[in-house]
């Protein structure tokens, strides 16, 4: 299991980054604009959460052993890959709308 984790934390960080630049707006800015901002965001999510994910996987990974609580740690452990993606996704949020986008409704 310990060898599954760091591959869920990517997964679950390249999926949030792979919401998309296309999802946001600024006049004057060309694509390639907009995809180089987003990427600087994404870099900012990404360092501010990395401990918070690091973290989270060195809990599950202690707690592997722990077949009684199998369902409860499976769960606990995405919970945590949730609440480390919707931090990231608010970061990146938070950045892009400070550099000027917006997100269209």
């Amino acid at each position: 299991m310990k060898a599954r984790l760091p591959l869920c934390a990517m997964l679950t960080l390249a999926l949030a980054a792979c919401s998309g630049s296309s999802d946001w707006a600024k006049a004057g800015a060309d694509e390639a604009a907009v995809a180089r901002d987003y990427e600087d965001c994404r870099d900012l999510a990404g360092a501010a959460v990395r401990t918070d994910a690091a973290i989270d996987q060195d809990i599950a990974a202690t707690r592997s052993d722990d077949r009684q609580r199998a369902g409860v740690v499976r769960a606990q452990t995405r919970t945590m890959g949730e609440h480390t993606r919707d931090r990231a996704d608010a970061i990146v949020g938070r950045c892009m709308r400070a550099k000027g986008f917006t997100q269209p409704p």
